[in-house]
């Protein structure tokens, strides 16, 4: 019965902020998007010097000389928990509203960046290592990310209401706990990505890079 409720409860917010939602994922593909087209704005020498270093860290990856997997784990964890971190901070505030925006829309451009370049580069090869290196982690990283902005933005709503519109006089201690259950599966999620870019990813690239002989 409690699972029914939680997930009418569920239904009806998700319905209720669609438009946020919808407006947060279309804002995250521009990202991609921009991302893609800044490859291409880039100059030849600029391109080369860039996958000259990525050249060096295929062979790392290959000889199996880059960082230990651990550490790996760590460096992923903190960074993308910094990330979930700031926005959920931001949402707090009234006026992180906007920074919230600009972070996923960078956010995206980093990812379309990084496919863009590798497939510009290296055909489908790069497409394969691209697949191999950023697609697993993502597939987890990236909808947490989508959401905990779409909930950053939602509070960030309630808050500026709250403080300008006299009239609005819903309590917001259930919306803040909802807000930081959210943070902490934010977390666990993005934990689970960590381990999978630490452990699971290196293997598949270096599979790939045998494979396709970029050695």
């Amino acid at each position: 019965m409690k699972k029914r409720l939680y997930q009418s409860d569920a239904a009806s917010y998700f319905r209720e902020h669609s438009s946020i939602f919808l407006f947060i994922v279309v804002l995250f593909l521009m990202g991609v998007i921009f991302g893609a087209i800044v490859v291409n704005s880039m100059s030849i020498t600029q391109k080369e010097d860039l996958f000259y270093y990525l050249s060096q860290f295929f062979g790392q990856v290959s000889d199996g000389t880059v960082t230990e997997d651990n550490d790996l784990f760590l460096q992923s964890f903190m960074h993308n928990s910094k990330f979930i971190g700031l926005m959920w901070i931001l949402g707090i505030s009234i006026i992180g509203l906007p920074i919230i925006l600009i972070l996923l829309f960078l956010k995206g451009m980093v990812v379309g960046f990084t496919v863009g370049f590798l497939v510009s580069q290296m055909g489908w090869k790069g497409f394969m290592l691209a697949f191999a290196s950023i697609l697993p982690q993502n597939l987890i990283i990236i909808p947490v990310f989508i959401l905990m902005a779409a909930f950053s933005v939602i509070f960030s709503i309630r808050m500026i209401k709250r403080q300008f519109l006299k009239k609005y006089a819903q309590p917001i201690m259930p919306f803040f706990k909802r807000y930081i259950v959210a943070l902490i599966a934010a977390v666990l999620f993005i934990s689970v990505a960590s381990g999978i870019e630490a452990y699971l990813s290196p293997w598949l690239m270096k599979s790939i890079i045998s494979s396709i002989m970029l050695k």
